[in-house]
């Protein structure tokens, strides 16, 4: 797997104005470290000790976390991390803004929205997000700050399934963005599509793919 050579056909295909998320997890240091050599600065975790152990090692890279994250384990990535991809909760925004507060900072976020068919997937429904925005419940933290949405797709090689949950979530972020954050110019960030789908993705209106196995090869 010439990891290398993956992520330059990878830039050559996608648009400047999407950000890659090299999709790290189950990878080796060595691995990323090859991706850097590239370019590839921005890496994705699962995991929040897998991440916090490749941090120690690798600190001049960026990170986010992409995976349901526990309120007890906000504290260990808090410090470090550039954005959380995986808001699932308000209880776990508001344990990020203590920890963000305590460390002096302010942390980019998306809300995930569970946009698959699958129970299992985690996310916010659409009901729930207006409700938050409505009720004002976001804007009293002060050190977490508001990017965007990310969603999963189904796990299916469907496309159609895949590209027409896409399009919803698309359209439900260009409604709260001209509803709610019209003169606020941080939420612009919509993440979706993965190895498998991102091209769609970008079609739909994606600003941030996350990419594994296309980069570093199936686990």
């Amino acid at each position: 797997m010439n990891i290398v050579k993956n992520i330059i056909e990878l830039h050559s295909q996608i648009p400047l104005h999407v950000q890659i998320v090299a999709i790290s997890k189950t990878k080796s240091v060595a691995e990323i470290r090859e991706a850097m050599s590239a370019g590839q600065l921005l890496f994705g975790e699962s995991k929040v000790q897998e991440l916090t152990a490749k941090q120690k090692q690798i600190p001049n890279a960026k990170w986010h976390l992409i995976g349901h994250l526990q309120t007890n384990k906000v504290k260990q990535i808090v410090p470090f991390v550039s954005m959380i991809q995986s808001v699932d909760s308000l209880r776990l925004l508001e344990e990020i803004n203590r920890y963000a507060g305590i460390n002096n900072r302010v942390i980019d976020y998306l809300l995930q929205i569970h946009i698959a068919r699958e129970e299992t997937k985690y996310g916010f429904s659409e009901q729930e997000v207006v409700e938050l925005l409505e009720n004002n419940m976001l804007t009293k933290l002060n050190h977490v700050r508001l990017c965007g949405l990310m969603g999963i797709a189904t796990f299916t090689d469907d496309k159609d399934v895949v590209r027409n949950e896409f399009r919803t979530l698309s359209n439900f972020f260009q409604q709260l963005r001209n509803k709610y954050f019209i003169a606020d110019p941080s939420f612009n960030e919509l993440s979706m599509g993965m190895s498998d789908d991102y091209m769609i993705a970008i079609e739909e209106g994606a600003t941030i793919v996350r990419i594994g196995s296309s980069i570093f090869g199936k686990r």
